[in-house]
């Protein structure tokens, strides 16, 4: 940090002028996202079934009676005990939010592709209460571009976050927003990946504000500091090291 010490008034002064800066991209945020709500829908054609914690539950359930629908592609593979760190920074954010959410016509979930019985003990460690479904058995992940197959890997065919480059792991983290109409159809309108997932941080939003920022430039990968919350000033934990740092867990610089 290189910042120089100045006067009240010469602080007051460039304080004002940076404000301004603010409000352009405060009117420019508020813009993307009117043009985010105005991208054209895909009809969901295909049945989904999810294993919640009240037994199987189709796409159409998950909806619990509002109109529109979040799905958080939480990076948790058959065979880990713990999800991604990066992936549980959003998880320790949604619980707080739902009560919230839930009052805009909006249902906030958490789906992944490892067996239930693998992943709650990991939530109930973490104390989080939000709804988690396991989409084994279904092409949920891999229709949604979160999951991927060995062979795919193998062949360097990830076509994740729109064909972009990605690292060649098997688990990548996403989000997908859902509408239902009166008649029960339900439509596919926006998903975003990688560095799209920030704007679910707001823990960042924070660190944002602070001299030093995020101070992620001398380290290994994006979000390479950042662990499940009740391992802080521990090593990094699998699978931590084998997939976020191969797959940056989606963060991109």
């Amino acid at each position: 940090m290189n910042a120089s010490v100045v006067s009240h008034e010469q602080w007051l002064a460039a304080r004002k002028q940076f404000l301004k800066k603010e409000k352009q991209f405060s009117k420019l945020r508020d813009q993307l996202a009117e043009e985010r709500r105005s991208l054209p829908w895909e009809r969901v054609e295909k049945k989904y079934a999810f294993d919640g914690p009240h037994g199987k539950e189709t796409l159409s359930e998950l909806f619990e009676g509002r109109s529109q629908l979040i799905i958080y592609h939480f990076m948790f593979a058959p065979g880990w005990e713990e999800g991604c760190p990066g992936c549980s920074f959003v998880g320790d954010h949604l619980d707080g939010a739902i009560t919230h959410v839930n009052q805009r016509d909006i249902t906030l979930v958490a789906v992944s592709l490892a067996p239930r019985a693998e992943f709650e003990p990991f939530k109930k460690r973490m104390g989080w209460k939000f709804k988690w479904l396991s989409s084994t058995g279904s092409d949920f992940n891999f229709d949604y571009r979160v999951s991927f197959t060995k062979e795919q890997v193998a062949n360097g065919k990830l076509d994740y976050n729109y064909g972009s480059e990605a690292p060649p792991h098997e688990e990548h983290p996403g989000a997908s927003v859902f509408y239902k109409d009166d008649r029960g159809q339900i439509f596919h309108t926006y998903s975003t990946y990688a560095r799209g997932l920030d704007l679910l941080l707001g823990a960042y939003n924070w660190i944002d504000l602070t001299p030093k920022g995020r101070n992620e430039e001398a380290l290994s990968f994006p979000m390479a500091w950042v662990r499940h919350h009740d391992r802080y000033g521990q090593a990094a934990s699998r699978p931590w090291e084998e997939i976020a740092k191969a797959a940056e867990c989606g963060c991109e610089k």
